[in-house]
Parts: structure tokens; sequence; C-alpha cells
């Protein structure tokens, strides 16, 4: 089984400019996930995509090759997952480096870890399609979220006659940390049309880095670890 570790990094960020490369307890904040990758692979499989001649010059620093760098039409807002990871999955295809799987890991997950991927892998069968993280959510759709009615009132985003939190159904929200995906069906249908299975991850390594709220966290969380 090939598989190849795709981190996407873009270098446009507007809740934190530049967060990808930002000291995060001393180190940037993407070699956190470059950690990760190198924990279950050779660095010959993993692949930093990249916009960004600055994150790229930090990544090559830390000893990985950059293979590329990513084309301006894959490096705007409105570039999708499946454009990146297509993108990547044909330039190792022209080099003669056909994967079974790809790994997607966003480097704003830094408290995701080799052991996690570990386990992730571990789930795969002959019936998976996509494998995704999950914690369980904070928000309840059948307890504390809901959706304004064409009165103005608020109603329930999911109906349910639960008056405790522990009553409800268990819901879970991605948490970004790790997507993996057979290559074989992400070609044939999309990510949008693979089946999902779920690995499940705590609440602490499941932080995501969106702005400088998330980023501070992470640095606690980070600093309790040690």
């Amino acid at each position: 089984m090939k598989i190849l570790y795709l981190i996407p990094a873009r270098g446009g960020s507007k809740g934190l400019p530049g967060k990808n490369i930002k000291l995060l307890n001393e180190k940037p904040l993407i070699l956190y996930t470059v950690d990760a990758a190198r924990g279950v692979s050779e660095d010959l499989n993993i692949c930093v995509s990249t916009d960004d001649l600055q994150i790229a010059e930090v990544v090559r620093a830390y000893g990985l090759s950059v293979p590329f760098i990513r084309p301006p039409e894959l490096s705007t807002d409105s570039a999708t997952s499946e454009q990146v990871l297509m993108h990547a999955l044909a330039f190792y295809e022209s080099l003669g480096n056909v994967y079974d799987y790809i790994v997607l890991l966003q480097p704003t997950s830094p408290l995701r870890t080799a052991s996690h991927l570990k386990e992730a892998m571990g789930l795969i069968n002959d019936t998976t399609e996509i494998i995704v993280s999950v914690k369980e959510t904070d928000a309840n759709p059948y307890y504390v979220l809901f959706e304004e009615g064409v009165d103005g009132y608020l109603e329930s985003s999911k109906e349910g006659k639960f008056t405790r939190r522990q009553d409800c159904p268990t819901v879970y929200e991605l948490n970004g940390a790790i997507y993996i995906i057979k290559v074989s069906k992400f070609k044939e249908v999309g990510l949008s049309g693979l089946k999902k299975q779920k690995y499940l991850m705590n609440k602490a390594s499941s932080v995501d880095i969106d702005d400088l709220v998330d980023f501070n966290l992470a640095e606690l969380l980070i600093k309790d670890l040690k």
C-alpha cells in the first residue's frame, strides 16, 4: 500500500496572517505536521504543497524537499482541497509515482501526532473510501443549536425532545486533522461522493488554528504536554 502524505499550506490567511510559519512555542506551526508525517513515513512520500516561498524556505531548512510551488490558480480563496489533491497526484504520477492512498494533513492541527496517524490508518479496510478525523461536538444540534424561523423566533436546528444534554444522540464534528483518501475512488466520485468512516480524537488534540485565540490555546496545551 503506497501512501502520499500531503500538507497543504497556502500563504494567505485572513484570520491569522502568516500562521503556517508563525512560531508556536518557538517552532513554526507547519513543522508540527511535518514531524507527525515523518513519524509514519519517509520524506520521499511527504509533500508540502504551497504557493508561498517563505513557507517553502522554512520547510526546506528543516530538511524536507518541497517538490513544486503551487500555481497561482490554486492559491486563491476559491481554490478547493479537491483541486490541490488532484494537482499533487498528477505531479507525482508524471514522475511515475502512483499512490493507493493520499493522507491530507492540514498544518493548522499541531496537536495531531504520528500516533494519531497510525491509529487512523489502522482503520483502513477493503471498503475504505475516506477516513475523517472527528471529535464529539460541543455544539449538539439537538440541544444548543437554533435557527431563526420565518416569524423571527429561534427554532431547534434538529428536532428532539431532550431535557438533558447527555441524553442527546452523539454528534460528531470534523476537526480537520486527518483525511485518509483512497485515490482510485476519489478520482471516480470526488471528495463529496466518498463514504466517510470516522476516526475519533479527543478535544485537546482536535484544536484547529484559525485565529489568534486558537493559536494561544494550542500554545498552552503544548506547554502542558512538555
